[in-house]
Protein backbone atom coordinates (compact mmCIF):
# COMPACT_ATOMS: atom_id res chain seq x y z
CA UNK A 1 0.00 0.00 0.00
CA UNK A 2 1.47 3.35 -1.18
CA UNK A 3 1.95 5.74 1.98
CA UNK A 4 -1.13 8.43 2.61
CA UNK A 5 -0.87 11.45 4.79
CA UNK A 6 -4.07 13.18 6.39
CA UNK A 7 -6.94 14.25 4.37
CA UNK A 8 -9.30 16.60 4.94
CA UNK A 9 -12.82 17.44 3.72
CA UNK A 10 -13.18 16.69 -0.21
CA UNK A 11 -14.58 19.82 -1.22
CA UNK A 12 -11.07 21.62 0.44
CA UNK A 13 -8.58 19.15 -0.62
CA UNK A 14 -6.19 19.34 -3.87
CA UNK A 15 -5.10 18.15 -6.08
CA UNK A 16 -7.73 15.49 -6.30
CA UNK A 17 -7.41 12.06 -4.21
CA UNK A 18 -7.32 8.54 -6.86
CA UNK A 19 -7.53 5.07 -5.47
CA UNK A 20 -6.15 2.23 -7.52
CA UNK A 21 -7.58 -1.14 -7.50
CA UNK A 22 -5.81 -3.67 -9.48
CA UNK A 23 -4.37 -7.02 -8.65
CA UNK A 24 -0.91 -6.48 -10.68
CA UNK A 25 1.63 -4.74 -8.93
CA UNK A 26 3.43 -3.58 -12.02
CA UNK A 27 0.20 -2.20 -12.77
CA UNK A 28 -0.53 -0.67 -9.91
CA UNK A 29 2.72 0.76 -10.17
CA UNK A 30 2.67 1.97 -13.76
CA UNK A 31 -1.00 3.43 -12.90
CA UNK A 32 0.57 5.63 -9.60
CA UNK A 33 3.46 6.67 -11.45
CA UNK A 34 1.15 8.33 -14.26
CA UNK A 35 -1.10 9.75 -11.98
CA UNK A 36 1.77 11.21 -9.43
CA UNK A 37 2.85 12.83 -12.77
CA UNK A 38 0.03 14.73 -13.53
CA UNK A 39 -0.26 18.40 -11.32
CA UNK A 40 -3.93 17.29 -10.38
CA UNK A 41 -4.28 14.28 -9.09
CA UNK A 42 -2.63 12.22 -6.22
CA UNK A 43 -2.55 8.78 -5.25
CA UNK A 44 -4.60 8.03 -1.80
CA UNK A 45 -3.72 4.04 -2.09
CA UNK A 46 -3.28 1.15 -4.29
CA UNK A 47 -4.50 -2.13 -3.64
CA UNK A 48 -4.48 -5.56 -5.36
CA UNK A 49 -7.45 -6.48 -3.90
CA UNK A 50 -11.35 -5.00 -3.21
CA UNK A 51 -11.48 -5.97 0.03
CA UNK A 52 -8.37 -3.98 1.02
CA UNK A 53 -9.96 -0.83 -0.76
CA UNK A 54 -13.38 -1.71 0.72
CA UNK A 55 -11.88 -0.91 4.05
CA UNK A 56 -9.57 1.87 3.46
CA UNK A 57 -12.66 3.49 1.83
CA UNK A 58 -14.46 3.47 5.47
CA UNK A 59 -12.13 6.44 6.86
CA UNK A 60 -10.66 7.72 3.46
CA UNK A 61 -12.75 9.94 1.10
CA UNK A 62 -11.18 9.80 -2.53
CA UNK A 63 -12.69 11.84 -5.49
CA UNK A 64 -11.65 8.92 -8.36
CA UNK A 65 -11.18 5.31 -8.27
CA UNK A 66 -9.36 3.10 -10.59
CA UNK A 67 -10.56 -0.37 -10.93
CA UNK A 68 -9.48 -3.41 -12.31
CA UNK A 69 -12.07 -6.18 -13.53
CA UNK A 70 -10.48 -9.26 -13.52
CA UNK A 71 -9.06 -10.07 -9.58
CA UNK A 72 -8.67 -12.84 -7.72
CA UNK A 73 -11.33 -13.48 -4.95
CA UNK A 74 -14.24 -10.51 -5.61
CA UNK A 75 -13.98 -9.34 -9.10
CA UNK A 76 -14.31 -5.96 -9.99
CA UNK A 77 -18.12 -6.23 -11.60
CA UNK A 78 -19.22 -8.15 -8.63
CA UNK A 79 -17.54 -5.46 -6.22
CA UNK A 80 -18.68 -2.28 -7.93
CA UNK A 81 -21.78 -1.80 -6.40
CA UNK A 82 -20.21 -2.40 -3.27
CA UNK A 83 -17.24 -0.01 -4.27
CA UNK A 84 -19.34 2.86 -5.22
CA UNK A 85 -21.11 2.59 -1.99
CA UNK A 86 -18.03 2.72 -0.08
CA UNK A 87 -16.93 5.59 -2.09
CA UNK A 88 -19.35 8.23 -1.08
CA UNK A 89 -20.02 9.54 -4.43
CA UNK A 90 -16.48 8.86 -5.59
CA UNK A 91 -16.41 8.13 -9.51
CA UNK A 92 -15.37 4.89 -10.49
CA UNK A 93 -13.10 4.57 -13.91
CA UNK A 94 -13.12 1.29 -14.91
CA UNK A 95 -9.02 0.54 -16.26
CA UNK A 96 -9.45 -3.21 -17.61
CA UNK A 97 -7.75 -5.00 -20.37
CA UNK A 98 -11.69 -6.30 -21.31
CA UNK A 99 -13.14 -2.93 -21.22
CA UNK A 100 -12.89 -2.65 -25.19
CA UNK A 101 -15.41 -0.79 -27.35
CA UNK A 102 -18.29 -2.70 -27.87
CA UNK A 103 -17.30 -5.84 -25.27
CA UNK A 104 -19.92 -6.95 -22.77
CA UNK A 105 -17.65 -5.86 -19.67
CA UNK A 106 -17.95 -2.01 -20.52
CA UNK A 107 -21.77 -2.24 -20.93
CA UNK A 108 -22.03 -3.75 -17.71
CA UNK A 109 -20.17 -1.63 -16.02
CA UNK A 110 -21.58 1.57 -17.17
CA UNK A 111 -24.93 0.13 -16.06
CA UNK A 112 -23.83 -0.55 -12.69
CA UNK A 113 -22.75 2.63 -12.58
CA UNK A 114 -19.20 3.35 -13.45
CA UNK A 115 -18.34 7.04 -14.93
CA UNK A 116 -16.46 5.49 -17.88
CA UNK A 117 -14.36 2.78 -18.91
CA UNK A 118 -10.56 2.71 -20.48
CA UNK A 119 -8.89 -0.19 -21.69
CA UNK A 120 -5.77 -0.92 -20.04
CA UNK A 121 -2.69 -2.04 -22.28
CA UNK A 122 -0.50 -5.28 -22.34
CA UNK A 123 1.81 -4.46 -19.12
CA UNK A 124 4.83 -3.71 -22.42
CA UNK A 125 2.63 -1.32 -23.76
CA UNK A 126 1.93 1.40 -21.01
CA UNK A 127 3.20 4.43 -22.64
CA UNK A 128 3.49 8.10 -22.64
CA UNK A 129 -0.29 7.98 -25.14
CA UNK A 130 -1.55 6.30 -22.13
CA UNK A 131 -0.61 8.73 -19.76
CA UNK A 132 -2.11 11.43 -21.62
CA UNK A 133 -5.78 9.61 -22.12
CA UNK A 134 -5.98 8.62 -18.50
CA UNK A 135 -5.38 12.06 -17.30
CA UNK A 136 -7.47 13.37 -19.58
CA UNK A 137 -10.37 10.70 -18.26
CA UNK A 138 -9.56 11.59 -15.05
CA UNK A 139 -9.89 15.54 -15.98
CA UNK A 140 -13.09 15.13 -18.06
CA UNK A 141 -14.91 13.42 -14.48
CA UNK A 142 -13.21 16.06 -12.16
CA UNK A 143 -13.74 18.74 -14.41
CA UNK A 144 -17.32 17.63 -15.56
CA UNK A 145 -19.80 20.84 -16.37
CA UNK A 146 -22.39 21.02 -14.10
CA UNK A 147 -25.27 23.81 -13.92
CA UNK A 148 -25.57 25.12 -10.72
CA UNK A 149 -27.48 27.88 -10.39
CA UNK A 150 -31.14 28.53 -11.03
CA UNK A 151 -34.15 27.32 -9.73
CA UNK A 152 -34.98 23.22 -10.72
CA UNK A 153 -38.06 22.43 -12.37
CA UNK A 154 -41.36 21.69 -10.21
CA UNK A 155 -42.59 18.60 -9.18
CA UNK A 156 -46.18 17.74 -9.99
CA UNK A 157 -48.09 14.50 -8.33
CA UNK A 158 -48.70 11.92 -10.41
CA UNK A 159 -52.47 12.37 -11.94
CA UNK A 160 -54.00 13.97 -14.76
CA UNK A 161 -51.25 16.81 -14.93
CA UNK A 162 -48.43 13.51 -15.41
CA UNK A 163 -51.18 11.52 -17.96
CA UNK A 164 -51.58 11.25 -21.25
CA UNK A 165 -48.73 10.90 -24.18
CA UNK A 166 -47.84 8.60 -27.00
CA UNK A 167 -43.96 8.53 -26.86
CA UNK A 168 -40.86 9.02 -24.27
CA UNK A 169 -37.94 10.29 -25.78
CA UNK A 170 -34.52 9.42 -23.83
CA UNK A 171 -31.29 11.22 -23.93
CA UNK A 172 -27.93 10.58 -21.64
CA UNK A 173 -24.53 10.68 -21.65
CA UNK A 174 -21.95 10.36 -18.99
CA UNK A 175 -23.50 7.80 -16.27
CA UNK A 176 -26.56 7.61 -18.10
CA UNK A 177 -26.68 3.98 -18.30
CA UNK A 178 -26.93 3.22 -14.78
CA UNK A 179 -29.52 5.84 -14.81
CA UNK A 180 -31.55 4.31 -17.65
CA UNK A 181 -31.33 0.88 -16.18
CA UNK A 182 -32.96 2.60 -12.78
CA UNK A 183 -35.58 3.99 -14.87
CA UNK A 184 -36.28 1.39 -16.92
CA UNK A 185 -36.66 -1.00 -14.18
CA UNK A 186 -39.84 0.90 -12.77
CA UNK A 187 -41.61 0.85 -15.70
CA UNK A 188 -44.31 -2.36 -15.21
CA UNK A 189 -44.82 -4.28 -18.92
CA UNK A 190 -48.13 -2.91 -19.28
CA UNK A 191 -46.80 0.68 -20.06
CA UNK A 192 -46.65 1.01 -23.68
CA UNK A 193 -45.76 4.02 -24.96
CA UNK A 194 -42.54 3.63 -27.83
CA UNK A 195 -39.87 4.64 -25.89
CA UNK A 196 -37.01 6.81 -27.94
CA UNK A 197 -33.16 6.58 -26.54
CA UNK A 198 -29.99 8.70 -27.61
CA UNK A 199 -27.16 8.07 -25.58
CA UNK A 200 -23.44 9.02 -26.20
CA UNK A 201 -21.80 5.69 -26.80
CA UNK A 202 -19.41 4.80 -29.57
CA UNK A 203 -21.65 2.60 -32.48
CA UNK A 204 -19.70 -0.73 -31.49
CA UNK A 205 -21.17 -0.46 -28.45
CA UNK A 206 -24.82 -0.14 -29.90
CA UNK A 207 -25.70 -4.50 -30.27
CA UNK A 208 -24.98 -5.31 -27.15
CA UNK A 209 -26.65 -1.93 -25.76
CA UNK A 210 -29.81 -2.65 -26.82
CA UNK A 211 -29.47 -6.10 -25.57
CA UNK A 212 -28.75 -5.12 -22.11
CA UNK A 213 -31.92 -2.66 -22.70
CA UNK A 214 -34.13 -5.15 -23.53
CA UNK A 215 -33.62 -6.64 -20.34
CA UNK A 216 -33.72 -4.04 -18.52
CA UNK A 217 -36.52 -2.61 -19.94
CA UNK A 218 -38.57 -5.94 -20.25
CA UNK A 219 -39.47 -5.39 -23.81
CA UNK A 220 -37.80 -5.70 -27.25
CA UNK A 221 -35.41 -2.87 -28.28
CA UNK A 222 -33.72 -2.43 -31.67
CA UNK A 223 -31.13 -0.03 -33.65
CA UNK A 224 -32.78 1.97 -34.86
CA UNK A 225 -32.45 1.73 -38.68
CA UNK A 226 -34.07 4.48 -41.78
CA UNK A 227 -37.35 4.13 -42.04
CA UNK A 228 -37.93 2.08 -39.26
CA UNK A 229 -41.78 1.88 -37.41
CA UNK A 230 -42.37 3.14 -34.64
CA UNK A 231 -44.56 0.76 -32.86
CA UNK A 232 -45.98 0.49 -29.21
CA UNK A 233 -44.66 -1.92 -26.61
CA UNK A 234 -40.88 -1.25 -27.90
CA UNK A 235 -37.54 0.50 -27.32
CA UNK A 236 -35.35 1.90 -30.00
CA UNK A 237 -31.57 3.34 -29.34
CA UNK A 238 -29.86 5.77 -31.85
CA UNK A 239 -26.66 4.04 -33.34
CA UNK A 240 -23.64 5.74 -32.53
CA UNK A 241 -22.87 7.24 -36.39
CA UNK A 242 -26.09 8.65 -36.24
CA UNK A 243 -28.81 10.76 -34.95
CA UNK A 244 -32.46 9.54 -34.83
CA UNK A 245 -35.80 12.02 -35.94
CA UNK A 246 -38.95 11.05 -35.80
CA UNK A 247 -41.24 11.93 -39.17
CA UNK A 248 -45.04 11.03 -39.53
CA UNK A 249 -46.54 8.20 -41.68
CA UNK A 250 -49.86 6.88 -43.20
CA UNK A 251 -49.36 4.53 -40.29
CA UNK A 252 -48.43 6.41 -37.68
CA UNK A 253 -44.81 7.66 -37.33
CA UNK A 254 -41.17 5.98 -38.42
CA UNK A 255 -37.58 6.73 -37.56
CA UNK A 256 -35.31 8.49 -39.92
CA UNK A 257 -31.11 8.76 -39.50
CA UNK A 258 -29.47 11.76 -40.08
CA UNK A 259 -25.82 12.82 -39.65
CA UNK A 260 -26.01 16.87 -39.63
CA UNK A 261 -23.77 18.39 -37.12
CA UNK A 262 -25.98 19.00 -33.93
CA UNK A 263 -25.74 22.02 -32.17
CA UNK A 264 -24.01 20.34 -29.11
CA UNK A 265 -21.32 18.54 -31.55
CA UNK A 266 -22.26 15.18 -30.21
CA UNK A 267 -22.80 12.21 -32.56
CA UNK A 268 -25.55 10.99 -31.70
CA UNK A 269 -27.15 13.71 -30.26
CA UNK A 270 -30.35 14.61 -28.05
CA UNK A 271 -31.25 17.55 -29.96
CA UNK A 272 -32.63 16.22 -32.89
CA UNK A 273 -34.36 13.48 -31.77
CA UNK A 274 -36.36 16.39 -29.56
CA UNK A 275 -36.94 18.37 -32.37
CA UNK A 276 -38.60 16.17 -34.42
CA UNK A 277 -40.84 14.49 -31.45
CA UNK A 278 -41.86 17.82 -30.94
CA UNK A 279 -43.30 17.79 -34.25
CA UNK A 280 -44.44 14.41 -34.73
CA UNK A 281 -46.16 14.22 -31.03
CA UNK A 282 -46.37 17.56 -29.70
CA UNK A 283 -48.11 18.08 -26.44
CA UNK A 284 -48.70 14.39 -26.24
CA UNK A 285 -44.43 13.06 -25.78
CA UNK A 286 -42.81 13.19 -22.61
CA UNK A 287 -39.18 13.64 -22.69
CA UNK A 288 -36.32 12.50 -20.66
CA UNK A 289 -32.53 13.71 -19.70
CA UNK A 290 -30.24 11.81 -17.46
CA UNK A 291 -26.71 12.15 -16.58
CA UNK A 292 -24.10 13.62 -18.73
CA UNK A 293 -21.66 16.04 -19.76
CA UNK A 294 -22.18 18.79 -21.44
CA UNK A 295 -25.55 20.77 -22.80
CA UNK A 296 -27.20 18.04 -25.38
CA UNK A 297 -30.92 17.95 -25.58
CA UNK A 298 -31.69 21.51 -23.38
CA UNK A 299 -31.90 22.96 -27.01
CA UNK A 300 -34.84 20.29 -28.23
CA UNK A 301 -35.84 20.89 -24.84
CA UNK A 302 -37.07 24.17 -25.62
CA UNK A 303 -38.99 22.68 -29.20
CA UNK A 304 -40.67 19.91 -26.61
CA UNK A 305 -41.84 22.93 -24.30
CA UNK A 306 -43.15 25.23 -26.97
CA UNK A 307 -44.92 22.13 -28.67
CA UNK A 308 -46.58 21.49 -24.82
CA UNK A 309 -45.02 18.47 -23.92
CA UNK A 310 -43.59 17.52 -20.33
CA UNK A 311 -39.85 17.31 -19.71
CA UNK A 312 -38.29 15.12 -16.59
CA UNK A 313 -34.59 15.39 -16.03
CA UNK A 314 -32.04 13.43 -13.62
CA UNK A 315 -31.83 14.96 -10.67
CA UNK A 316 -28.17 16.52 -9.40
CA UNK A 317 -27.90 13.83 -6.18
CA UNK A 318 -27.91 10.91 -8.48
CA UNK A 319 -26.40 12.15 -11.72
CA UNK A 320 -22.98 11.32 -12.53
CA UNK A 321 -22.80 14.69 -13.91
CA UNK A 322 -25.10 17.28 -13.85
CA UNK A 323 -24.34 19.05 -16.74
CA UNK A 324 -26.78 17.74 -19.34
CA UNK A 325 -30.12 17.63 -17.01
CA UNK A 326 -28.69 20.71 -15.15
CA UNK A 327 -29.13 22.67 -18.31
CA UNK A 328 -32.31 21.89 -19.24
CA UNK A 329 -33.03 22.69 -15.03
CA UNK A 330 -31.53 26.00 -15.22
CA UNK A 331 -33.34 26.67 -18.39
CA UNK A 332 -36.75 26.76 -16.90
CA UNK A 333 -37.76 23.94 -19.39
CA UNK A 334 -37.96 20.79 -16.76
CA UNK A 335 -41.16 19.65 -15.61
CA UNK A 336 -40.24 17.54 -12.52
CA UNK A 337 -36.78 16.90 -11.10
CA UNK A 338 -35.95 13.70 -9.84
CA UNK A 339 -33.94 10.21 -9.43
CA UNK A 340 -34.22 8.31 -12.44
CA UNK A 341 -36.20 5.48 -10.20
CA UNK A 342 -38.76 7.91 -9.48
CA UNK A 343 -38.80 9.16 -12.86
CA UNK A 344 -39.90 5.92 -14.00
CA UNK A 345 -42.46 5.07 -11.28
CA UNK A 346 -44.07 8.30 -12.24
CA UNK A 347 -44.13 7.16 -15.74
CA UNK A 348 -46.01 3.86 -14.48
CA UNK A 349 -48.60 5.91 -13.29
CA UNK A 350 -49.62 7.38 -16.70
CA UNK A 351 -51.57 6.62 -18.77
CA UNK A 352 -50.02 5.63 -22.04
Amino acid sequence: MIPIEPMGARLHRSPAQVLIVDDSIVARSILSRMVEGTQRFRVSAAFGDVRGALQFLDTHPVDVILLDVEMPGIDGLTALPQVLAAGKGAKVLVVSSSADEGAAVSVQALALGAADTLVKPGVGAFGGRFACVLEERLSRLIDAPEATSGLPGRYFPAGPAAAAFDVVAIGASTGGIHALSQLLRAIPARFQAPILVTQHLPASFMSYFAAQLAVLGGRPCDVATDCMRVRPGRIIVAPGHAHIRVVRTSEGAAIRLSVERAPSGCMPSVDPMFESVAEVFGARALGIVLSGMGRDGCEGARNLVDAGARIFVQDRESSVVWGMPGAVANAGRATAVLPPDQIGRLIAEARA
